[in-house]
């Protein structure tokens, strides 16, 4: 068991807090692993970190701790976590990714291009007999269709191939978590401020479940909350399961951010007591059936699979992937959970661009048919009037019809007696 490895990133002022607090801060540093707080009414806090970044560190110091102990334990199959954490424009993305790419060096680059030369330089440093394979696969939480304000989250995939007919799986998790705010401060309306709702609610979810994590029972099991958003669905593991997990809470030093630098500094402390159990990742047999193994059918091994995920999914979520298992047409070892997991992530990320697209074209479809039925709906209503009218017309005619025939009839009665004899 070991503790999830908690730093914390200041970032330098702004040209807005310079401007509107000068070169006030609300830190003092210690050394590199503590720092004196002083909040909104001068009180005074001591916090310690594993690693504390200040406004002088690089990029470059920021992988070196946190990064690169986790590339080498994906390498030889320990799964690793890095999550940044903090408030709105404290600088989690820049340390994720750095700069806009237009600006990007080889200075300022962030932890998630670093990240992928890691990758590659520490599979060349192994045994060159090796074979190894790298998939990246990304997903975006938001409640937008397009967001700029959403959890980002890459999955990297590391395969070392032993033997042609072994091999061991690491992976490495990168999660951009989408800033926290106070909604008053910011001003948020309309759309923007049910976007913030959502997601400060994924965050407080997030915070449940390491308090449960942190405040639960050491003698007794208690529920973890990680079905109470997608967000901590996808990071069960990173949160005390089988991965090595850093933190990095990124912060503002200004004055005028002391309440949610705050609030960081205490998600933070918290975080460091959750226990995580990362090992090594059970090498995978490829020719299992060869050694005397048997090998699940199909059929069975999707079945296994699904009676395991009845016990953590929705009926509706697990009937979902049963029907997925058939398209995709799964098969794998139910017994080993990294197989599980591993499928049913790349089952999810292979279909989830094809779901959104088809649920696009039904949207657009449906709003076509939307049109075509207001138009059919004019149509009928002009039509009717005209029919209406013509009706009218024909009722018209007919008693103009009668009218004549009746005048016709008069005239010939008329006629009928001789005018002369009616002189007389």
């Amino acid at each position: 068991m070991s503790n999830v490895t908690v730093c914390c990133r200041f970032r330098p002022l702004s040209s807005k807090e310079k401007r509107d607090d000068g070169d006030s801060v609300c830190i003092r540093s210690l050394d590199t692993e503590t720092f004196i707080f002083k909040d909104e009414k001068e009180e005074e806090s001591t916090f310690s970190f594993d690693r504390v970044f200040y406004k002088e560190s690089v990029q470059s110091d920021v992988y070196q701790f946190l990064a690169l102990p986790i590339i080498q334990g994906a390498v030889n199959a320990i799964n690793g976590t890095i999550i940044t954490y903090g408030q709105t424009g404290a600088g989690k993305t820049y340390s994720m990714e750095g700069p806009n790419i237009l600006e990007r060096d080889e200075l300022t680059k962030g932890l998630l291009p670093r990240v992928v030369d890691g990758l590659f330089q520490c599979t060349k440093s192994v045994d060159g007999s090796d074979k190894h394979s790298i998939k990246l696969s990304m997903v975006e939480i938001y409640m937008e269709k397009v967001s700029s304000r959403s959890h980002c989250i890459y999955i990297f995939t590391v395969q070392r191939e032993l033997t042609e007919t072994r091999a061991k799986t690491g992976k490495v998790v990168l999660v951009d978590l989408a800033g926290s705010e106070k909604v008053e401060k910011t001003g948020a309306e309309g759309k923007v401020l049910e976007e913030a709702k959502t997601i400060n609610k994924s965050l407080s979810a997030l915070g449940n479940v390491i308090n449960a994590l942190t405040c639960g029972s050491p003698t007794k099991a208690s529920h973890i909350p990680y079905r109470d958003s997608k967000l901590t669905r996808i990071l069960q593991d990173a949160l005390g399961g089988n991965s090595r997990t850093v933190l990095l809470c990124c912060c503002s030093p200004s004055t005028s951010n002391a309440t949610e630098t705050l609030s960081t500094l205490r998600f933070g402390t918290r975080a460091k007591h959750i226990k995580a159990s990362p090992f090594v990742n059970r090498i995978e047999d490829k020719l299992a059936k060869q050694h005397g193994a048997v090998v699940p059918s199909k059929d069975e091994s999707c079945e296994r699979i699904l009676n395991r995920l009845r016990e953590r999914l929705d009926v509706e979520d697990v009937e979902f992937l049963e029907d997925l298992f058939r398209l995709e047409g799964i098969l794998f070892d139910p017994n080993s959970v990294d197989d599980l997991e591993s499928a049913c992530e790349d089952i999810s990320l292979r279909t989830i661009s094809s779901l959104q697209q088809a649920l696009e074209e039904l949207v657009f479809s449906i709003e076509e048919l939307q049109s075509e039925n207001k138009a059919l709906k004019s149509r009928i209503a002009a039509a009717k009037k005209s029919n209406d009218e013509h009706k009218e017309t024909i009722e018209n005619a007919s008693v103009m019809r009668k009218i004549l025939d009746i005048l016709s009839s008069s005239m010939l009665w008329v006629r009928s007696f001789p005018l002369p004899k009616m002189l007389k």
